[in-house]
């Protein structure tokens, strides 16, 4: 009995103890669990570069998105496009990524985050913006393009461009770097682009798509135009036009809303009014059928097929009709920040977001 007595002495203290522990950790774990949520908060947002005082705190911040990696592990950010500035020079009412700041990353920062890319499986960058000629008059882009095909050996470059500032001399200087470029025309009536917002002084829109599609052939950079359809342009017939052109991808979009951007509270764009229905996108796809180089994407597949980087290296998800950026690729990596992307892969290859892509394949008549 005595032999026991050593033993049962300490359970009958813990016994006598377990009330007021219990009340002590039910007050401490709150507190506990708040330091800790402050401090991975706190962490996950240090950034390591400049510049971030200019930018809007990003939203969702402490969440984490599910079904990030899937089954075969993270997603790979096989293209992506780079949206580094977002000032630009014309005033497009439909605009779904506006001038909301003016920065821009230092170009050694923007260079790293484009390693860190390749390093996950970037095959594909496209710049844009903004207009992306803007910065520097096209000497930041032609860098970072000149970066990614001889330092990164990057498969595909591309720029998708207004084509207002493009001058001959970045084609001498870096159209060999260059794979692809698009310019964005929504109308070869010259009243209509500038309705739209495409206009800019005694600049022809049209006139200088032409001269920028006889550069391409002497330069040998594939070209591309980007349309997006809307109520001004729906009943407009551009087979003639895109045929006398012929870019290797007419790449035609639904004009789309993304909340503050181009619609709802805080934006700077009220894009409403150029919106129209699936039916009225199918009525301009059915009348430009046998154009060959035709790529239609209506709003359904734009959503999350493309993976968005803003002028932060933030991943953007346009899952619930906004951009919500994730955190930058420069303070925690690709592999964390692209979870909370909102990229489908299987839609992004479904709309056929992989195809040839790099000049030296493309076999072109130059």
């Amino acid at each position: 009995m005595w032999a026991t007595a050593p033993l049962a002495f300490p359970w009958k203290l813990l016994g006598a103890l377990r009330g007021p522990l219990g009340s002590l950790w039910g007050s401490l774990a709150p507190l506990l669990l708040w330091l800790r949520a402050a401090l991975r908060l706190g962490l996950g947002w240090t950034h390591r570069g400049q510049g971030r005082q200019d930018g809007p705190e990003p939203e969702g911040a402490g969440e984490e998105e599910e079904g990030g990696g899937g089954p075969d592990g993270p997603l790979t950010p096989t293209s992506v496009n780079y949206h580094f500035t977002r000032q630009c020079n014309y005033k497009c009412g439909f605009c779904f990524h506006t001038a909301k700041t003016s920065f821009v990353l230092p170009l050694e920062e923007a260079q790293r985050g484009l390693r860190l890319l390749k390093e996950a499986g970037m095959e594909k960058v496209n710049f844009s913006g903004g207009e992306p000629f803007l910065r520097d008059r096209g000497e930041y882009l032609g860098r970072l393009v000149r970066f990614c095909k001889q330092e990164l050996r990057l498969p595909s470059v591309s720029i998708v461009s207004n084509g207002s500032l493009i001058r001959e001399r970045w084609f001498v200087k870096y159209g060999q770097y260059l794979d692809i470029l698009a310019i964005s025309c929504d109308s070869f009536n010259e009243d209509v682009n500038v309705l739209i917002g495409r206009g800019q002084g005694r600049l022809n829109h049209v006139e200088n798509l032409r001269k920028l599609r006889r550069w391409c052939r002497e330069y040998r950079v594939a070209f591309k135009i980007n349309s997006v359809i809307n109520r001004f342009n729906v009943d407009e017939d551009m087979r003639a036009h895109i045929q006398e052109l012929n870019p290797v991808r007419w790449k035609v979009f639904q004009c789309l809303l993304i909340d503050g951007e181009n619609a709802g509270d805080g934006a700077l764009r009220e894009a409403e009014r150029f919106v129209i229905s699936k039916e009225e996108f199918q009525s301009f796809l059915d009348r430009h059928r046998g154009v060959p180089c035709l790529v239609p994407e209506c709003n359904d597949k734009m959503k999350d097929s493309y993976l968005i980087l803003d002028e932060y290296m933030r991943f953007l998800n346009c899952r619930e009709g906004r951009k919500d950026p994730s955190r930058s690729i420069l303070d925690v990596g690709v592999e964390e920040a692209i979870k909370f992307s909102g990229f489908d892969e299987e839609t992004f290859r479904k709309r056929g977001g992989k195809y040839v892509w790099s000049k030296a394949d493309l076999k072109l008549d130059w």
